[in-house]
């Protein structure tokens, strides 16, 4: 039995504590929404979806000094808060300790190991999720397409081996990459083309997929962000990212990118480190990255009301 520690437990989190707790292990369900934490301790964690219908029993917490060490840390909080989740997953960290980093975007692993340092630090990059949390102590996802994993630096080792095993015996679809850097832009370039368009319009992937003016925005921020890695030396796979990136939302055309979900929750977006980072990006590689910057701007412009006032 594995013992894990999810911290940050929105939907995507619960899902994969609900799911691997299923599967066995020892798994403590570590976040700051008391609500949520209470209603997983009253009746478990009910994860419906793609995965078929079930009720986990995760221990649960809002104090992560409950849980002590662990196996295997997952950091599952949104970007602007992995540098928090970090400090408070030092309480978890013991011989051997696996830490996965999985976010959108970009630079999210880079800073947990600025805080715990790059022993045991890997990468983690999901797809084809579109999770989302009805209400307290229940999660439901549309899909679970993929789960890739590298470390931080360097080649697969028999450690992050046996880290994949444990969630491909849990049921998710792993790969793992010795390349982190290719792994992370290439579903970079899938959260780029989407999240903002989403965010924005308030459709559905799907409904952006086939609405003209949507997808001309959507796809046109995609291909920005491919010709930025390819000019960066990032060793994409990808030969038309257009083609890719509607492969990839035809699989969960009724999910909505977690910006969206944001958006409708009244919570400031990821939007800084998804298609406002093409630019930034774009800069370095001197090229122009017009589709985002505007995307990146208009999200901004929503943000800046509900994010708090300066005193």
């Amino acid at each position: 039995m594995n013992k894990i520690a999810i911290v940050g437990t929105g939907a995507m989190g619960s899902v994969y504590a609900g799911l691997l707790a299923s599967a066995g292990n020892d798994v403590w369900a570590v976040d700051t929404w008391a609500e949520h934490i209470d209603a997983i301790r009253r009746n478990g964690l009910r994860v419906e979806g793609a995965s078929g219908d079930r009720v986990a029993h995760p221990h649960a917490t809002t104090d992560v000094t409950d849980v002590g060490p662990c196996d295997l840390v997952v950091i599952a909080t949104k970007a602007r808060d992995v540098v928090a989740a970090a400090e408070s997953a030092k309480a978890l960290i013991g011989d051997g300790t696996v830490v996965l980093a999985i976010q959108n975007g970009l630079g999210s692993a880079d800073r947990v190991a600025g805080v715990l340092g790059s022993q045991g630090i890997a990468v983690g990059i999901v797809g084809g999720f579109g999770a989302s949390i009805p209400e307290p102590g229940h999660v439901r996802h549309e899909g679970w397409e993929m789960l890739h994993m590298g470390e931080l630096a360097g080649p697969v080792t028999a450690q992050l081996r046996n880290t994949a095993s444990i969630w491909s015996d849990a049921g998710f679809r792993v790969s793992t990459y010795d390349d982190s850097e290719l792994m992370v832009w290439e579903k970079f370039i899938c959260n780029v083309c989407y999240s903002g368009t989403c965010a924005i319009t308030g459709l559905t992937i799907g409904e952006v997929m086939a609405d003209p003016d949507a997808w001309a925005i959507a796809s046109g921020c995609a291909t920005e962000a491919w010709e930025v890695g390819r000019a960066l030396g990032v060793a994409l796979t990808i030969e038309d990212p257009v083609e890719y990136v509607r492969s990839f939302g035809a699989a969960i055309p009724d999910a909505r990118p977690s910006m969206l979900l944001d958006v409708l929750a009244g919570r400031p977006t990821e939007i800084d480190v998804i298609n406002g980072a093409v630019p930034r990006q774009a800069q370095r590689a001197g090229l122009p990255a017009p589709r985002n910057e505007v995307v990146s701007a208009l999200v901004r412009q929503r943000d800046s009301r509900v994010l708090p006032r300066p005193a």
